[in-house]
This record gives C-alpha cells, structure tokens and sequence, in this order.
C-alpha cells in the first residue's frame, strides 16, 4: 500500500516517489529545532543537577516542540532534501513512537476522505458501532473516559500506546515489513537516549515521566481536530488561539489550513489563515473555538462526540 497525503508520498517496498521539496532551507524551523535540542541537553544535563522539579517541565515543553517539529519533517520541512531532514527527527526524543511509523501512518491520515474512519484513518479515535458494542464493559468505561480532555491528557497516552503498538505487531506478524523496518530503526535511537539519560543526573523514572506527560500535553492538541460530519470538508477544526499551546503546536491548531496546505510551514500558516479566514471557516462548516481555554471549559469533563462513530453504516 502506499500512503499518499495531499501530494507528499513516501518510499515503500522498492517504489520511491517524489517527496514535497521546499525551494529553500527553512531557517526558522531549523533554529528552533536546534533550540529544541539546545532546551533538552541542558534540562537533562544541568537543570537536573540544580533542581529536578525545573528540569522537568523544560524537558516536557522541548519534547512537545521536539513531536511538533517531526510533523513539520515529514511534510517536507526544512530542507530540500528528504533524508537531511529526516536524519534531524529519526532518534526521537520522547521515545515512544518511532518517526518511520509517525510519518507513514500521518501521511495515510491526510487522506481527508477517510478522515474520522474507523479502519482506513489511522489517527480516529472512532469504533465501528457493531465492534463497538461486543467490547467489554470495563474497555468501553474506559474509551468513554478517553473521550473527554480529562482522559484523554490522563489515560490518552496509554490507551493509544497500546493500541498503536498491537496493531504493528499484528501488522509485523502478517509479513509487513515496511512496520518491522520502522520499528528496527527506531529501537536504536532508544537505547541512545537511554544511554545519555544515564550519564545525565537525571533519574531514568524522571525521564520517562516527563515523555509521558509530553504525550499528554500532544493530546490537547489532537484531542477534537476532526469530527464525524458528512462532509470531509467539514470534519477538521479550526481553533483560533495564538497562546502558549498554540505555539507548542507549532500553529496545528489552524488544522483545516494545515490539511489543506501540507506544505506551508508552521509560521507561515497564520498569514495563510488570515488571508482568507471566511473561506476556511465556510470550507470546515464553521467547526471553531476561539481558543484552548474554551475547549477546556467545554469538554474537560465532557465528552465531545461518542465514541462509536454516528453516520458510521457498517455494511
């Protein structure tokens, strides 16, 4: 199979298809990366020398950004070069999901045809409502938990680990080797973090916390970017926040810009959006929040949609 999203495609199997290349190199996103990386050696390295109750929240803010900015490679940014700017992103810092299955799995997603699908969208958090109802009591309490901000920030990450990674071993045990090449390149780049946590004065426990609190962080972000609409047009957000999540996010949160426009880069995606606010708002049915603390007094505690898909026909 191979994954195609807006125009951007990848190596599978023996096949190579041109990859999107910006004209230039894009410095912002380089210097911010190497902030990034700049941010991560000194919480692990010094901040946790001094005080580890600082390190920590510094490690969490650059493995959020360090997530955002593997987005930005695998559509294409910095450089022209794919591989020169796959190399930045390939160890991955937060160590839970390798770059090779991020990229290939996003890239799917960006088929905005199958978004919210409950088989062929790999990032839908939507059940097939006849598999929905033989699940066990206790895993169907526990989707409806996953299903509000408060859950998906506590329990998210875990619930999608364990998802992600049944499904690519699965997918390793019926002979998919594009999976199993994803997941051989990415245990290294684990044992080298591992490796300099152990040398840092930083606890591993520590660490590990803070990748999962990073993830949970993530789940803000990902938490209602899509919905179940008729339209395809009309199941990505628009959240209209220029605060501090907005820019962990790397301005993700313009999401119907962002689908519609792989290509442009984070910090050109605001003059993008202004430029023609009514026609993305008209696109998207007018699916918008004003900001993130909007959404976190709407549904912290609320589910925002159920979790079987509604205009889901199962034949």
């Amino acid at each position: 199979m191979v994954f195609i999203g807006s125009g951007e495609n990848v190596r599978v199997g023996r096949r190579r298809l041109p990859f999107a290349r910006p004209v230039d190199v894009e410095w912002p996103t380089l210097a911010l990366l190497l902030g990034v990386f700049a941010a991560w050696a000194a919480a692990l390295f010094w901040l946790s020398a001094l005080l580890l109750w600082l390190a920590l929240p510094v490690l969490v803010l650059a493995l959020v950004l360090h997530s955002s900015l593997t987005h930005e490679v695998l559509h294409g940014h910095p450089f022209p070069s794919r591989r020169a700017s796959e190399a930045l992103v390939l160890v991955n810092l937060g160590l839970f999901i390798p770059y090779l299955r991020f990229r290939d799995t996003h890239l799917a997603h960006h088929q905005d045809a199958r978004l919210t699908d409950p088989y062929d969208d790999p990032e839908s958090n939507y059940f097939d409502p006849a598999e929905w109802v033989r699940l066990p009591g206790w895993v169907r309490s526990l989707l409806r938990l996953n299903n509000t901000l408060a859950g998906r920030m506590v329990v998210g990450p875990l619930v999608a680990q364990v998802v992600f990674m049944g499904g690519d071993l699965a997918a390793i045990r019926r002979g998919d080797r594009q999976v199993l090449k994803g997941w051989l390149m990415h245990l290294p780049g684990v044992f080298l973090v591992i490796w300099l946590v152990g040398l840092s004065p930083m606890p591993l426990w520590s660490y590990l916390l803070a990748a999962y609190a990073a993830l949970s962080i993530l789940k803000i972000r990902t938490f209602l970017e899509h919905q179940a609409h008729a339209r395809a047009s009309g199941r990505t957000v628009i959240i209209e926040d220029r605060g501090i999540l907005a820019f962990l996010f790397l301005n993700n949160n313009l999401h119907v810009v962002h689908h519609m426009h792989p290509r442009v880069p984070w910090y050109q995606l605001w003059r993008q959006y202004s430029s023609n606010r009514d026609h993305y708002l008209t696109r998207n049915g007018g699916y918008l929040y004003r900001s993130y603390a909007q959404i976190f007094q709407a549904h912290f505690l609320k589910a925002k949609d159920p979790v079987p898909h509604p205009l889901w026909r199962s034949d």
